[in-house]
């Protein structure tokens, strides 16, 4: 199958960027999105043009690096899955498909359709962890943790930080994202001690670096290649809002 790509080039944060089309690019519909572009990387290469720059690590959808924005749609058309994840057999053979960079304010382009997704690590940073040392593994049975609220813990830990949530949102907000690792950690009793200050933390972080606010339109979930529930905004708002009475 031949496909068009119409792939955002940009040189740097600070060169204004364009839309590339790239016509008849061979590829094949067991391929997978990102090894298409390799296969028009090759060929650039071969005519001595400058290959487009695109983020990728695992591509077995764990890393979350895989950040782009095919057809409108975070990730590509598929539904729970990565643009790693994204098979050209989504695709009809002579379509355009549309390639760009993630367009939120939080991540500013470095190069290309590769953004700058630091920010999510310094939310994280702030305080998305547990501080002390809780010993050794212990027994199975020896937390009082049921198995709802430990399934809940592990649905929102699932989250990979990927920005879809931030990329889909009309806002640019990064709750979903932060929600998901507030929750992970408050709803097991190793995270309560330090409930009230990481609610602050992450949540002031969020605001800082410019990340736009909720307004329950669900994009986020839609979008979100690990199905993470905006539950979690419910629940970041309610450790958000104890933490101040405490205050």
């Amino acid at each position: 199958m031949k496909v068009t790509l119409k792939v955002w080039r940009q040189a740097n944060a600070k060169a204004k960027g364009e839309f590339v089309t790239y016509k008849d690019v061979e590829t094949t519909p067991d391929t997978s999105f990102l090894e298409t572009l390799d296969i028009l990387n090759e060929s650039l290469v071969e005519r001595g043009e400058e290959p487009i720059t695109f983020d990728h690590d695992c591509r077995e959808g764990i890393c979350g690096m895989c950040s782009l924005y095919i057809n409108g749609h975070p990730h590509g058309p598929a539904t729970k899955a990565t643009t790693c994840q994204l098979y050209m057999r989504r695709f009809k053979d002579g379509e355009t498909i549309t390639v760009e960079p993630w367009r939120s304010a939080g991540f500013p382009v470095i190069k290309d359709l590769m953004v700058d997704r630091s920010a999510y690590d310094k939310i994280q940073q702030a305080g998305g962890y547990v501080s002390f040392n809780c010993g050794g593994a212990p027994d199975a049975n020896a937390l009082p943790i049921s198995k709802e609220k430990a399934d809940l813990a592990m649905d929102a830990a699932t989250c990979i930080g990927c920005g879809a949530c931030a990329a889909a949102c009309k806002n640019g907000s990064a709750m979903l994202f932060v929600s998901a690792k507030i929750s992970q950690f408050a709803l097991l009793p190793q995270g309560r001690p330090e409930a009230a200050r990481r609610a602050r933390a992450m949540v002031a972080k969020m605001d800082e670096l410019g990340f736009g606010n909720c307004t329950n339109t669900r994009a986020c979930e839609a979008e979100c290649p690990k199905g993470i529930s905006i539950t979690n905004i419910a629940r970041m708002n309610r450790e958000f809002l104890k933490a101040k009475f405490k205050d």
